[in-house]
């Protein structure tokens, strides 16, 4: 939720060992990778928590397929509620077959989607395996609160962040969204996704997007402020999807990205922020649809 690069997270040491019903086995070597949470409403009650992950090339075997060059790795979403004694979770296997090989920068990107129920006291364990070498893996753990979107008051979902003009990835509510973690961000333009929550249809409402350095002179200068104002066109449980563009490339460095809702008919408002890195790497990105493995509880 914080937005921190994975190599900030915890990662278990290569005797660590998770067992979810015997799902998961021993993880003994290692495979940094890069990923970030994202949570929204789930239809009907509880929460949906998507997974955005990229993989670098160079730390994946390849190999040879039909002629081609085939890269593989399977990902695993693990949400345990300690105070329940609960357990959702799912694995995903993510490959693709390519010409020739890729830049040992090149990210592969995919995401995992579950669905959970509100917890204070959940903690989340994301994990991707190399399918080309076995036992080879990276394990980052973290406590990670699922938060209750069903309160009547005015919310925001999660930000999440993407590539513009995706074809492939995840899809919500008529939108598509080539997820990608907020560390991993090039110097050029992206997408922003968020769910308004409890704005009936009608109601008229302003959003602020506001984009800060996040250096040390603290004096805001290269602060990006954009406005936008309409009428709600909230489906029927009154909630309210956008897919906004930021078209203007970023330079290098961290950013704070901050949406803010306000309904001009009472005049409450809400806000959600996210901290983004821009690396300006040039190793290019693949999008790769994970598919699911297993799913349960």
């Amino acid at each position: 939720m914080d937005g921190a690069p994975s190599s900030e997270r915890t990662a278990l040491s290569s005797d660590s060992t998770i067992t979810v019903s015997g799902f998961l086995p021993p993880i003994p070597g290692p495979l940094p990778f890069f990923y970030d949470l994202f949570t929204f409403r789930t239809d009907g009650g509880g929460t949906t928590v998507i997974a955005a992950i990229a993989v670098p090339v160079g730390k994946l075997r390849r190999e040879r397929n039909d002629g081609r060059v085939r890269y593989q790795f399977d990902v695993r979403l693990v949400l345990a509620d300690t105070a329940r004694h609960s357990v959702v979770h799912s694995v995903d296997s993510a490959f693709v077959n390519v010409e020739r090989p890729l830049s040992g920068q090149h990210l592969l990107h995919t995401y995992i989607e579950i669905q959970a129920p509100p917890s204070p006291s959940s903690l989340q364990r994301v994990i991707v395996t190399d399918a080309a070498r076995p036992g080879v893996g990276q394990l980052y753990n973290e406590p990670f609160p699922i938060p209750d979107y069903s309160g009547p008051e005015l919310m925001l979902s999660d930000i999440a962040f993407g590539l513009p003009d995706a074809t492939d990835g995840w899809a919500r509510r008529g939108n598509m969204l080539a997820l990608l973690p907020t560390s991993q961000f090039p110097e050029s333009s992206f997408d922003v996704y968020y769910e308004i929550y409890n704005l009936p249809k009608g109601t008229p409402y302003e959003t602020e997007i506001l984009i800060e350095p996040l250096d040390d002179s603290g004096d805001g200068e290269g602060s990006v402020r954009a406005f936008f104002s309409g009428e709600s066109e909230a489906r029927e449980d009154d909630s309210v999807a956008e897919l906004r563009r930021v078209d203007s490339a970023l330079p290098k460095g961290p950013y704070r990205f901050t949406v803010t809702v306000r309904n001009m008919a009472d005049g409450t408002s809400t806000s959600s922020s996210r901290a983004v890195e821009v690396r300006g790497w040039r190793g290019g990105t693949t999008m790769v649809p994970a598919m699911p493995r297993g799913l349960g509880q």
